[in-house]
């Protein structure tokens, strides 16, 4: 028995080289009726072929589920019975997908047809290789990089979350000058590739997030248990971005909760003694300036993130585990403060920031 159980893997296991691993692409849509109509069409022409192409509905209450059974009834429909989120609506219909990697592709993205092979060939090269995403360019402007990602995330020393070819709202046009395979930091969980078994190990996101920043903080997570995160720009994808959470109030408190509460998560103590309380004197800065230019939303939704954060820590809901190491350790974290090099050395280029290694 036992020697049939080892051929057995060793036969699977060249098989699997032989082959294309599997890819379940899964996009959650909440009333996304819209974008799937529009953009699934280019998901279904990826030229990879070991593919499957489910939608996980995360309780719409529009007719995304009936336009999916009418135009498109070979693609796997998933359905929630409540609205759990990015973060909660990941991890419940993950659970229900078997795959060797799993794409989280946001309803509003458009791929291109050659999207997935060069970062499967990518990641099959290097079992480290944990999570990885394509270039990111916006829809509505071809020529320049797009918010969620970019050509790859990066963090600095205090938790404020940066991309190759983005600083803060500041977009760079795309002149191939991020067109390296690097490691990153965090990859963007707009069109995220993740071994799925590894998804699982991490016990995939933290569903308190609702939305915003969760990927960061599992790419964290992912670093400090040992793996890389890469970013493959063969491979473009366009996103049209705050397709299903637009601008406003719940955005900032969610962008602005959901990053001291990854920092709260994943800092060591020693980090978390001094870098907290400058955040926080950071964030009340960026609220009042937001009220005295008139911007009310803005201050409440900061002013109410940390009341929120600060309930959480009262109420347990900080992840119990223990940092092993630094952020500053970690691949893809600049070691200065991209708000002094931003708004007081007025630097917008990534490149001017991150000096190129020879």
């Amino acid at each position: 028995m036992k020697i049939r159980i080892v051929l057995a893997t060793l036969f699977s296991q060249k098989y699997k080289t032989l082959s294309n691993p599997s890819i379940a692409i899964v996009i959650l849509n909440f009333n996304g009726r819209n974008y799937l109509e529009k953009f699934l069409p280019s998901v279904i022409v990826s030229t990879y072929s070991n593919k499957r192409i489910i939608v996980a509905d995360n309780a719409s209450t529009d007719d995304s589920i009936q336009l999916l059974k009418e135009k498109f009834p070979f693609v796997e429909i998933l359905i929630n019975t409540q609205n759990d989120g990015f973060a909660g609506g990941y991890n419940w219909a993950l659970k229900n997908v078997e795959a060797d990697y799993y794409v989280l592709l946001n309803s509003d993205v458009e791929v291109t047809a050659n999207w997935i092979q060069p970062i499967v060939e990518l990641m099959e090269s290097d079992q480290n290789i944990a999570a990885c995403q394509p270039k990111l360019l916006a829809y509505n402007q071809p020529h320049s990089f797009e918010y969620a990602g970019s050509a790859g995330g990066w963090i600095d020393s205090l938790g404020y979350p940066f991309s190759r070819g983005r600083i803060f709202d500041v977009l760079e046009d795309d002149h191939h000058q991020y067109d390296s395979v690097e490691q990153i930091f965090w990859a963007s969980g707009a069109a995220m590739f993740i071994r799925s078994n590894i998804f699982h190990a991490m016990n995939g996101f933290d569903a308190n997030f609702f939305a915003h920043q969760e990927e960061i903080d599992l790419c964290w997570r992912i670093q400090l248990a040992g793996y890389k995160i890469y970013a493959c720009p063969q491979s473009v994808v366009h996103h049209v971005g705050a397709g299903t959470l637009p601008r406003g109030g719940r955005k900032v408190f969610l962008n602005f909760r959901n990053n001291l509460t990854m920092l709260s998560n994943n800092l060591t103590l020693s980090e978390k003694l001094w870098k907290l309380p400058i955040r926080i004197l950071l964030d009340a800065i960026s609220a009042w300036k937001g009220l005295l230019t008139g911007d009310v939303a803005f201050f409440v939704a900061i002013v109410k993130a940390h009341f929120v954060l600060v309930w959480w820590w009262i109420a347990g809901k900080r992840k119990k585990h223990a940092p092993s190491k630094p952020i500053g350790a970690l691949f893809g974290v600049y070691k200065g403060s991209i708000v002094w090099k931003h708004f007081v050395m007025h630097k917008t280029k990534f490149s001017q920031i991150v000096e190129k290694k020879p």
